[in-house]
C-alpha cells in the first residue's frame, strides 16, 4: 500500500474549476464559495479554471454568465484566467509520455452492456477487450492503465481515504475517439501546472482522486498537498443539485442574500449583510471546517 507523499511547503493555492454545461447553481455557488474562504483564510491565492474539454456540451455564454456571478459576489481570482480548451495540445503533448500504458480502443456501450451480461462474474470496470488489439491511438478513444494497488490520501473534511485506481475506475478512457479530453487527464495536468496545493470540491469527485494522483505520479507531475471533499448540496427529492438535475441557476440581483444564504448552507458563523467584499472578508477571517468534518450533505 501507497501513502501519497507530503511535499515541502509551498505557498497556497487553491482553484475552483466550473464546468460552463450550464449556469452556477446553488451547490457548485457553495464549492466556489468554501474554496475561496478556505485559501483566503491560509493567506493563499485562489485561480480560476474553466474546465470546457468537451466542446460539444460547453457553452461560452455559460462561461461568461459564470464569470459574471462570480465577479458579482465579490469572487475575484488571482492570476490569468485558464480555459482548458485552449490546451489540447498541452495535453496531448503529456499524453505522449504514457504511450507504454496506453491503448487504443473501440468497445461501445452496447458491446460492454452484451459482455457484462455474458460474464456476470466478472468484476472488471473495463474488462480490457482492446488491450491487445493494437488499435490505432488516434483514430479510436485512448484508455489509461490505471495502476492495481492502493493509494492513501488524508481528506482534510472525510478523514483518511485507501483507494484501488484500477478497482474504482478501471482503465480510464483519457481522450475520446473525435480528440476531446476527459476530465481525469486534463485536471491532473492543470493541477500541476498551476502549482495547485488545495484542492476542494464535491464529495462526487472524490472516487477520482486516487486516479488523478496515480496519473500525476506516472507523468511525474507536482502533487497536490490537501484534499477537501464537500457535502452536497441536495435537492428536495435527495439528488445532488446539478445541472443533470434541473438545478435553478443563481441570481446575483441580490449577491449579498445569496452569500448569506451559501453561508448558512456551509455551516458557517454568521456574518453581517452588507457589500460582498465586507461579507467575504468577514466570513474569511471566521472560516472554519469543523462543522463539515465528516458530512455526507449540506441541508
Amino acid at each position: 500500500m501507497r501513502l501519497l507523499a507530503t511535499e515541502m511547503a509551498r505557498l497556497p493555492i487553491g482553484r475552483f474549476a466550473p464546468s460552463p454545461t450550464g449556469e452556477l447553481h446553488l451547490g457548485s455557488l457553495t464549492t466556489a464559495l468554501a474554496s475561496y474562504c478556505h485559501i483566503k483564510s491560509l493567506g493563499g491565492q485562489w485561480r480560476l479554471r474553466i474546465e470546457d474539454t468537451d466542446t460539444l456540451r460547453c457553452s461560452p455564454l455559460s462561461s461568461n454568465q459564470i464569470l459574471k456571478d462570480l465577479t458579482a459576489l465579490g469572487l475575484h481570482w488571482d492570476g490569468p484566467l485558464l480555459y482548458q480548451s485552449e490546451r489540447t495540445s498541452i495535453y496531448n503533448d503529456y499524453l505522449s509520455q504514457l504511450t507504454a500504458l496506453s491503448y487504443g480502443c473501440d468497445c461501445s456501450r452496447a458491446a460492454l452492456k452484451d459482455y457484462a451480461e455474458r460474464h456476470p462474474l466478472s468484476t472488471a470496470v473495463y474488462p480490457r477487450l482492446c488491450l491487445k488489439r493494437q488499435l490505432n491511438r488516434h483514430q479510436h478513444k485512448l484508455r489509461l492503465q490505471l495502476p492495481n494497488y492502493q493509494i492513501g490520501f488524508l481528506d482534510g473534511i472525510q478523514g483518511p481515504q485507501w483507494q484501488n485506481p484500477q478497482t474504482l475506475q478501471g482503465d480510464m478512457v483519457v481522450r475520446r475517439a473525435d480528440g476531446i479530453i476527459n476530465y481525469i487527464l486534463a485536471v491532473s495536468i492543470d493541477d500541476a501546472l498551476q502549482g495547485i496545493t488545495h484542492v476542494m470540491r464535491g464529495l462526487d469527485i472524490m472516487p477520482m482522486t486516487c486516479a488523478q494522483i496515480a496519473i500525476m505520479q506516472m507523468l511525474g507531475l507536482s502533487a497536490v498537498n490537501h484534499w477537501y471533499h464537500l457535502p452536497l448540496v441536495l435537492n428536495p427529492f435527495g439528488q445532488k443539485l446539478s445541472k443533470q438535475n434541473l438545478a435553478t441557476p443563481i441570481d446575483t440581483s441580490h449577491p449579498s442574500d445569496l452569500l448569506a444564504q451559501a453561508l448558512r448552507l456551509l455551516n458557517q458563523p454568521s456574518v453581517d449583510l452588507d457589500t460582498p467584499e465586507r461579507m467575504l472578508a468577514q466570513a474569511i477571517e471566521q472560516w472554519t471546517l469543523e462543522p463539515l468534518l465528516g458530512q455526507q450533505q449540506l441541508i
